[in-house]
């Protein structure tokens, strides 16, 4: 038996990066990329490497565009972190595994570290397909909490919620990572939102401009513990921006909305670092009178468009600055609970 499971990108619509600290946001995944993961059963157990992860270059600038594609890591730390973290989970949970032996490998076409989630994305595509192979079936509000620990307690990676969530219900997902309810149960309150209840959305992103999110949230991290009265209004902001978008979308008032995303990286700008490359994207969209945020950590953006005039001319201008630029097909193949 052959099993193929996939975990699409993510894209941050509003709220971000408030998810690591008890905010609010609302995300999307969207087909236009992918992780797809492959497993059969095997003799022996073995991860299969991929494209990212060889160390056979023709030479030093291969190596080096190497790097500047897909970092210093692939994927196979990803799956070896994961399966470990499955089997955790599977033991305390009290839950008996058979000792069939099994090959996995992955592939993903996800922009690498531009804020789509490409990370998360394979590890959630690979608990899907342990899940699958050993039987089991792991409550979709628990999930997010195991793919992120895989990268926060396994790897050292700093992260949010936002992306597993996402990732584990698919489709447009509200968030509430409300902190009596974190520390209480675990996990926040999600629920999925009308997808049709959307706006024109286009999404752009720009490789050479790729930053792990761990860049970011370090130093906001710090400032978060410490209690930066600016971090925390920007938090408790976003927080209410995400519940304006929702309140919009429920209304049929999507006009209201490109404005907002517009001010939740106006805030982001107010409180941190923002490269030069990535502000021009921004300018950019915003020029033509689309909306434009972050979807994630930088490297992609996110934004409301009025019409396919409007989307052309984003086209023309993003193209001239080597700028790639989509319409997400936003999808939810889960299902219920």
């Amino acid at each position: 038996m052959i099993i193929k499971t996939k975990a699409f990108s993510r894209g941050g619509l509003i709220g971000n990066p408030s998810d690591g600290y008890f905010g609010k946001t609302i995300a999307f995944t969207f087909s236009n990329f992918c992780a797809e993961v492959t497993l059969y059963e095997s003799p022996e157990l073995e991860i299969i490497p991929t494209r990212r992860d060889h160390s056979v270059f023709n030479g030093i600038d291969d190596l080096v565009n190497d790097v500047s594609s897909f970092g210093y890591y692939g994927g196979i730390r990803l799956l070896k972190a994961a399966i470990k973290r499955f089997h955790d989970y599977t033991r305390k949970n009290g839950i008996q595994l058979h000792d069939k032996n099994f090959t996995i490998r992955y592939k993903s076409d996800i922009p690498h570290l531009v804020g789509l989630a490409g990370s998360s994305a394979i590890i959630t595509a690979c608990f899907r397909a342990l899940s699958a192979f050993y039987g089991i079936t792991i409550p979709k509000v628990e999930l997010p909490n195991l793919i992120l620990s895989v990268e926060k307690k396994e790897l050292g990676i700093s992260a949010g919620l936002q992306d597993r969530v996402a990732q584990a219900y698919e489709g447009l997902v509200y968030m509430d990572f409300n902190k009596e309810r974190m520390e209480k149960s675990g996990h926040g309150i999600y629920r999925n939102l009308d997808i049709d209840s959307l706006p024109n959305l286009y999404v752009a992103y720009r490789a050479d401009l790729s930053e792990g999110s761990e860049v970011f949230h370090s130093d906001m991290r710090e400032r978060f513990e410490r209690k930066d009265p600016e971090i925390l209004d920007a938090i408790a902001f976003w927080a209410e921006l995400t519940n304006q978008v929702a309140d919009s979308l429920q209304n049929g008032q999507q006009d209201k909305i490109g404005a907002l995303l517009n001010a939740n990286f106006d805030r982001r700008a107010e409180v941190s670092i923002i490269s030069d490359g990535n502000i021009k994207m921004i300018q950019t969209a915003r020029s033509v009178g689309a909306s434009a945020k972050f979807t994630g950590s930088g490297g992609a953006i996110v934004g409301t468009y009025d019409d396919d005039k409007m989307y052309q001319a984003l086209l023309d201008k993003f193209s001239q600055l080597n700028i790639k630029i989509i319409k997400p097909n936003i999808v939810c193949t889960t299902g219920e609970d």
